[in-house]
């Protein structure tokens, strides 16, 4: 793993996100790898140095500081194109210093993460005036989940994050995607039983966007394991599988009387 210290010139970025003003990156790369990962086509990053490197915005605290002072109010989102809570935060803290000035003037935050890190910050994120953690899922078989998303928190140490939301009153939400393509229409009641048991207000889901690159890394990871055989029927065989899968959830959300947002492309 590369580790590279650099300066960044500004903190905060314009958000075109749904419910964001502003995005927040304190790291540009990710050690978690997940194969699936669409950020090294928006950065333009060869996707075999994807997983393998993370520049550390040593300075980020700094300029946020600066930034906040003349910024007008809206939501941060920590982060957008890398895991604010990945590996290797334990260390540099890089997050937890710039919580520490979004809180000192009270900016609404929004956390999205697949790391149970995150659960180290809740004391200073119970202060915020409006904060949500979005915990991030894509299936809730961990073998798949080690295939994919190698160096991220397994799933149960993902579902003690909402356990413990709840129990602190925290807001938190799930991104369930991007969808495995191993998920049946009759797993989605039991998926979404386990969210409401933990009293999230949303969960947004998404299929798997396949850009230039994804299915080859994907296939790398996956072939010759068991779900590979999924992945190549409903991806490519059955045309209409994430349709019916989006289907489902909304229908069931409505059952249930969940909040689900739709995301599919």
């Amino acid at each position: 793993m590369e580790i590279n210290q650099i300066h960044c010139k500004t903190a905060l970025s314009h958000s075109a996100l749904p419910g964001l003003d502003y995005s927040l990156n304190p790291y540009r790369g990710c050690q978690h790898g997940c194969v699936y990962c669409y950020v090294p086509n928006i950065l333009r990053i060869h996707r075999n140095l994807w997983g393998n490197f993370v520049d550390v915005k040593s300075n980020i605290p700094n300029i946020l500081s600066k930034e906040l002072k003349n910024k007008k109010r809206g939501i941060v989102g920590i982060s957008t194109v890398t895991d604010p809570y990945q590996p290797i935060e334990k260390k540099y803290k890089l997050t937890r210093y710039c919580l520490e000035q979004l809180l000192r003037y009270d900016f609404p935050i929004c956390i999205q993460t697949k790391s149970s890190l995150v659960s180290r910050d809740f004391e200073i994120i119970s202060k915020f005036s409006d904060a949500e953690i979005m915990i991030s899922i894509a299936t809730f078989d961990d073998n798949a989940r080690q295939l994919l998303e190698p160096n991220s928190s397994s799933i149960d140490d993902r579902l003690k994050v909402l356990k413990e939301c709840s129990r602190r009153g925290i807001k938190s939400s799930v991104f369930f995607g991007p969808i495995y393509p191993t998920i049946t229409k009759d797993d989605i009641p039991q998926i979404l039983d386990t969210f409401i048991e933990y009293n999230v207000s949303e969960i947004m889901i998404d299929d798997l966007n396949l850009k230039p690159g994804i299915w080859d890394n994907i296939k790398r990871h996956i072939s010759g394991h068991e779900i590979y055989r999924s992945f190549l029927k409903n991806i490519f065989e059955n045309k209409d599988y994430y349709n019916q899968i989006r289907k489902e959830f909304l229908r069931i959300g409505k059952e249930k009387s969940v909040r689900i947002i739709d995301a599919f492309k």
